[in-house]
């Protein structure tokens, strides 16, 4: 390829050397997104997705310039999975927090995302209209426009980090997750650490101490309470 340097989006969905291609982006998209469901982000190569298209892997640069391609069609696939149908309420805060719960589900369908390199400009069609979303439930909100995009880019990112997390805990065996909170517990009781003992003992039936202390917490309920702390702090106008 030669001048300056474009995204996949910005390209001809086909190349126009060689023979005509005989397959789409969206199909070589779907393959990599079933190859990384079952064997994880490792498993996507252009030499499996050939396979499994049952062509040369040469022919793939037919699509795309390398895997940095792929990788973008796949996280714009899964951005697509994301509800933005949903009307908003007026209530920028509840609107994200929902619109986090969405993503989170699909960050949890595929948990390959949270694997793939974070970028900041990494978005496609599907992305924009992600952002639009989200730029459209902050409208109400008194701020910059570059602190609304910091806003939903720190969602985001937290979104992720709590998708790895669950996904991780639910492959932690539960009774080395239940040590290891019987040994905070224990730990905060001898009085060494005074504030970890009094923030533990100040859990309410509404607000359970979280995950660290309590495995059996449901950590759908401490991602939306903990997203609406965040949100509500971050839309807040700087003084």
């Amino acid at each position: 390829m030669s001048g300056e340097p474009v995204t996949v989006w910005a390209r001809p969905e086909r190349g126009t050397r060689g023979p005509a291609a005989a397959h789409s982006r969206a199909e070589l998209t779907a393959v990599a997104v079933a190859l990384a469901d079952r064997g994880g982000l490792t498993a996507v190569t252009m030499r499996q997705v050939a396979k499994e298209l049952g062509v040369g892997q040469a022919s793939l640069y037919r699509y795309l310039s390398g895997r940095a391609d792929l990788l973008d069609l796949m996280a714009d696939a899964a951005a697509g999975e994301i509800d933005l149908a949903e009307p908003l309420s007026g209530d920028p805060v509840a609107d994200l927090v929902a619109l986090a719960v969405r993503t989170k589900a699909v960050h949890l369908r595929h948990p390959w995302l949270s694997d793939i390199p974070p970028e900041p400009l990494r978005l496609g069609p599907r992305g924009l209209d992600y952002l639009e979303y989200a730029l459209r439930a902050l409208a109400p909100v008194r701020l910059p426009g570059r602190a609304k995009v910091e806003a939903v880019a720190l969602m985001n990112a937290l979104t992720a980090q709590f998708a790895r997390a669950e996904l991780q805990g639910a492959r932690t065996d539960t009774d080395r997750r239940t040590a290891q909170a019987a040994y905070l517990n224990e730990a905060a009781a001898r009085g060494d650490h005074p504030h970890l003992a009094a923030a533990l003992a100040d859990g309410t039936a509404t607000e359970p101490a979280g995950p660290a202390t309590d495995p059996a917490a449901d950590p759908q309920e401490l991602f939306a309470r903990t997203m609406h702390r965040v949100l509500t702090g971050l839309v807040q106008p700087a003084p």
